[in-house]
């Protein structure tokens, strides 16, 4: 099995790429990032722009294609540059992905996602889930955590203190609101990649504790 993983360097997208290099049931992994990556016999890293992707490169075709990039408001510096990661680099892969014959799609999307949402974040997310819908990918799957427990390479304060408080209460909170560890959504992930079932799915918060 070839896996093609678009956000290899985040949270999410670090534990997908560990366990997919692990697993012997996928041959080889295409990551295409914008930073150099430990170099793996079974790992094929090219360098992009994400504003200006290879649209010939052969290695969008895959068999399933993880995509795990995203970003936040304030690391990105407004919404519009928070949309143009969230929604237009993910969207911009998929498109590519599945022009060159890619025919699953995984998107680690967010609980609450919904085009009609007041919220902006789930706006994106829903408007995302949206437009790839519409590429009409044979597999189509929407993982849709909530907060996220893990490691990240920067520091987030409130999302910090979200999860101390999440995982004090953790043990009296519906199963939808506990913390989903980066490492069980992307162990859901790569098992959805390599069931490839036909049609769209979602794989809910609940899922993932």
């Amino acid at each position: 099995m070839k896996l093609l993983l678009a956000g290899a360097t985040g949270l999410v997208g670090g534990h997908v790429l560990a366990q997919a290099l692990a697993d012997p049931r996928i041959d080889a992994v295409i990551a295409p990032t914008r930073r150099a990556l430990a170099a793996h016999p079974k790992l094929l890293a090219p360098a992009v722009d994400f504003e200006a992707l290879p649209e010939d490169a052969p290695w969008w075709a895959a068999d399933a294609a993880i995509s795990a990039l995203g970003t936040t408001i304030g690391k990105a510096g407004s919404q519009d540059a928070f949309r143009r990661v969230d929604h237009g680099y993910q969207l911009a892969v998929a498109r590519l992905a599945h022009q060159h014959g890619t025919p699953a799609f995984l998107l680690n999307s967010a609980l609450g996602a919904d085009p009609a949402s007041r919220i902006f974040y789930n706006r994106v997310k829903g408007e995302l889930e949206r437009d790839l819908a519409g590429l009409d990918f044979a597999s189509l799957t929407f993982v849709r955590p909530g907060l996220i427990g893990g490691e990240r390479s920067e520091v987030r304060t409130a999302e910090r203190a979200a999860l101390i408080l999440l995982g004090i209460l953790g043990p009296v909170l519906p199963r939808a609101w506990r913390i989903n560890p980066a490492g069980r959504i992307a162990a859901a992930m790569i098992e959805a990649a390599i069931a490839a079932k036909p049609g769209r799915h979602v794989v809910s918060s609940a899922a993932l504790v």
